[in-house]
């Protein structure tokens, strides 16, 4: 639809005419089930004489006011922009509309809880949503007040930005129930899209917290009515008032706003957003039975990351999103710190470097990579920026950067930034002209080089040694690819680890050196004796991937279970998998690995990443005639190490979801029949109603289930997330039945929610024989350019990924691949990225199978 991309240039065409001094927002939610009433009323100047729009996506325009004249909506809207012209110094607009209710996780979501068909109402407006709920110009470095005053059922509860005012009794409905008005008071100066609103029965727990100012700050915590019995409330209010204490530290600025309200929400797309004093955050973060202790660190990380954001999002915001990889790099970086520094997550860097720095390697050696700081020309770039680098890549380069210019120098600049830009708008130059001052170190190179050039150099130790064992010269070389060939500068430490007398490879000497151009002497190594395993980049200060020397190497494969810390086993963890990915070793060597070592994991995080990479391997990246065999294997070693290990304990259930997920032979799928019956058990295992949906999920997609049990199993959880793991289960039958119709669901129909399609596609491409998925990879192909423009960006990027036929693991589906994007016209930027991304996957994993052989 034209006008939905707004371009850069668009942007600062339009912020050179305006400044923004008040939104003033009307809504009524008790209109029906597919519209809502939506007034806004905007206050701002601009350069006399000039035209411009306001972004508004609406079902209706009914009236459109400017400066006291009447706008013909037929005239002035098309349904996404609304032209104003020939405007005054001081300018009133008012717009009267209707808005559309989604069901895409994106602008004012509707969901009914079919546990007790309540309506639930939340606002998601990343990137460019706010005008999907109200008239606004949509850019972030428009910054205005905001007041919302709503009208709902008097039963509901409604929370935006500002503290929820005591509402105020109205007429009620045509069909009799009671309604009220909720005024809230403005806002300070705030980007549209931290703006929010959240409506309906939702049940709250409040607490509270006292600011480094004095002030005693409101906590509340809310969900459905059907999942507060599951709301673990101190452990999240714990968390809540160690990030403040750290956040206010660190920043030397209070938290900004009056209240902080954290809001599990349904059928969210990411796992939170920083919606200023009211945080929604996925819904699955309220746990309805056991999980990982790596599923509660990550919600951990999540609740210190939205916290973060409002300094650095919120108080300070990006002036165009060239910028997103600084606000998200932030958060990510500082939440793991705060983790570390100020919770009980001691081991959040090995998480980060399991989790985080994976990402990021995998995201920086595709096809699409870009640097840091990318350049954003619209809207579209931006939707597909949410990716490796913006999160984990920048992440890890500030991480570089903390260690290049010092913790506390870093911290300094941060407050000065911090007390110079509040409710500003600001670029990345006015972060890096602070930490200049306070670090004294000239950024400009390290810039350049870390933010504006894409690409992971790889470090690998020289080592030469005397035939006593001591060490006659050591270097760090450093080597790039061809396609991005820049070597960078890192602060990195070289660790010496020595197996001990109890048989544990315990790190013996540390030093710490800046490393720079494609070989760097440490001469203060020479001279000692040469350790049983050398670790360049130990502490992960550096972002790059590492190699073992010789040496290094067998103690690695030999002695993996035997590092007394977490950290640098994660790290040789790391080294495997990515010589592994990129065909320098066979991927069985890398599945022996694990299955020898996973046992002796001590961090539930590195637990679950090494289990998904298993999972990958054996569907990518083993050899076609040893994937079932060597699968089979893999799911046998994992029962007996479930058995093996600690009843009740954390990598037991780990293993258990593995095996379910493995199960091929008909011995595993009686197995997991017995365990899903109770007619058989594993000590400590609790089969609770989410790992009912597991094991029946592997009957279903193992041919021993079918829609009758889902049906029955629903009927015992018929909650939305029983809803969910149905559709994934329904769309799992391997039939080709069953595959018709999920297609039909999915693609042609196309009227599933956004979480439930989700499930859907995931269970579609859940096959143990991928010839059911053969029919559809040309279908997929004719398909994707309708879904990508008839759809929103979050349902179409789920079918573009998710159906992709990668596991067909073809030449063909390669060559298909390259037909495909060779048509394309030069304004589908969007969708060429994720379908060179499609390809990428496929092509390295044929080249590790060929290593596999």
């Amino acid at each position: 639809m034209p006008g939905l991309n707004l371009t850069r240039t668009e942007a600062a065409t339009r912020a050179a005419l305006l400044n923004v001094e008040s939104y003033n927002v009307t809504l009524d939610l008790t209109k029906g089930p597919e519209v809502f009433g939506s007034t806004t009323v905007v206050k701002f100047s601009a350069v006399p004489g000039s035209t411009t729009f306001i972004d508004a996506i609406t079902h209706a325009v009914h009236s459109v006011t400017l400066n006291g004249s009447s706008l013909d909506p037929a005239e002035v809207s098309d349904g996404v922009r609304i032209q104003l012209p020939d405007l005054a110094a001081a300018n009133e607009l008012v717009v009267v509309a209707d808005a559309p209710y989604m069901n895409t996780g994106e602008g004012l979501h509707r969901f009914v809880d079919p546990v007790d068909g309540e309506a639930y109402l939340y606002t998601q407006f990343e990137v460019p949503d706010s005008r999907r709920m109200f008239a606004v110009f949509e850019q972030p470095d428009l910054k205005a007040s905001f007041t919302f005053t709503v009208t709902a059922p008097s039963y509901w509860d409604v929370v935006s930005n500002s503290p929820t005012p005591v509402p105020t009794e109205i007429e009620p409905t045509e069909d009799g129930s009671a309604r009220s008005v909720w005024k809230f008071a403005p806002t300070p100066r705030l980007s549209s899209y931290v703006t929010a609103l959240i409506a309906g029965p939702y049940q709250s727990v409040r607490s509270e917290v006292t600011s480094s100012d004095g002030r005693v700050i409101p906590l509340g915590l809310f969900a459905r009515k059907s999942l507060m019995q599951y709301l673990d409330a101190e452990n999240i209010f714990e968390l809540t008032r160690q990030g403040f204490e750290f956040f206010e530290g660190q920043f030397g600025h209070p938290y900004p706003f009056e209240k902080y309200d954290q809001l599990f929400v349904p059928e969210f797309n990411a796992g939170a957003m920083e919606n200023a004093g009211a945080v929604t955050i996925l819904e699955g973060y309220v746990f309805r039975g056991k999980v990982t202790g790596a599923q509660v660190e990550r919600r951990a990380i999540t609740v210190l990351h939205e916290l973060a954001h409002m300094w650095f999002g919120d108080l300070v915001t990006m002036r165009w999103w060239n910028d997103l990889w600084l606000n998200e790099s932030f958060a990510e970086y500082m939440s793991h710190l705060a983790a570390v520094e100020n919770t009980g997550f001691k081991s959040a860097w090995t998480t980060f470097a399991s989790v985080e720095k994976s990402w990021a390697y995998r995201q920086d050696q595709l096809p699409t990579t870009h640097p840091i700081f990318a350049e954003i020309n619209d809207l579209a770039d931006v939707e597909v920026n949410f990716d490796g680098i913006t999160y984990a890549k920048g992440a890890s380069v500030l991480r570089q950067l903390v260690a290049w210019v010092g913790q506390e120098q870093f911290m300094t600049g941060v407050r000065s930034y911090f007390a110079k830009h509040a409710w500003t708008n600001t670029e990345l130059a006015d972060l890096m002209v602070e930490l200049e001052a306070a670090s004294g170190r000239d950024l400009d190179g390290w810039g350049r080089l870390w933010l504006e050039t894409a690409g992971v150099n790889t470090l690998a130790p020289a080592v030469a040694v005397d035939d006593s064992g001591a060490i006659t010269d050591f270097a760090i070389l450093q080597t790039a690819i061809d396609a991005q060939p820049t070597l960078r500068p890192h602060r990195l430490a070289v660790g010496f680890y020595t197996l001990s007398a109890h048989g544990k490879l315990e790190r013996t000497h540390r030093e710490e050196l800046d490393v720079d151009g494609p070989r760097t002497e440490v001469p203060a190594l020479v001279g000692l004796n040469r350790p049983d395993l050398v670790l360049i980049n130990d502490d992960d200060l550096a972002y790059a991937k590492v190699r073992l020397d010789e040496h290094s190497l067998a103690t690695a494969k030999s002695h993996l279970k035997d590092f007394a810390e977490s950290l640098p086993r994660t790290l040789v963890w790391g080294s495997a998998w990515d010589a592994a990915r990129d065909g320098e070793t066979p991927a069985r060597g890398y599945v022996d690995l694990i299955l020898a070592n996973i046992a002796h994991e001590t961090d539930s995080s590195v637990i679950l990443v090494q289990l998904r990479q298993l999972a990958t391997t054996l569907t990518y990246y083993v050899a076609a005639e040893h994937k079932l065999d060597t699968t089979i294997k893999a799911a046998d070693k994992l029962w007996n190490l479930a058995q093996a290990v600690e009843a009740g304990s954390d990598a037991q259930l780990q293993f258990a979801k593995s095996y379910a997920q493995l199960a091929r032979s008909e011995g595993q799928l009686d197995r997991i029949q017995a365990l899903l019956d109770g007619t058989d058990a594993l000590e400590g295992l609790t089969v609770d109603q989410d790992m009912r949906w597991e094991l029946l999920t592997a009957l279903v997609a193992g041919g021993r289930q079918g829609q009758d049990r889902i049906d029955q199993e629903l009927a015992r959880d018929n909650t939305s997330n029983g809803q969910n793991a149905a559709a994934q289960a329904t769309a799992a039958i391997p039939t080709r039945e069953a595959k018709a119709a999920a297609w039909e669901s999915i693609v042609v129909k196309g009227e599933l929610s956004n979480a439930l399609q989700a499930s859907a596609v995931a269970g579609f491409m859940r096959v143990p024989d991928t010839t059911l998925l053969e029919p559809y990879a040309e279908k997929y192909f004719e398909a994707v350019p309708g879904i990508v423009k008839e759809r929103t960006h979050a349902l179409a990027q789920q079918i573009v990924v998710g159906l992709y036929p990668a596991q067909l693991t073809t030449q063909a589906t390669v060559d298909r691949t390259d037909e495909f994007l060779a048509g394309l016209p030069e304004d589908s930027a969007a969708l060429r990225r994720m379908m060179l991304e499609n390809r990428d996957a496929v092509a390295r994993a044929l080249r590790a199978r060929a290593a596999d052989h």
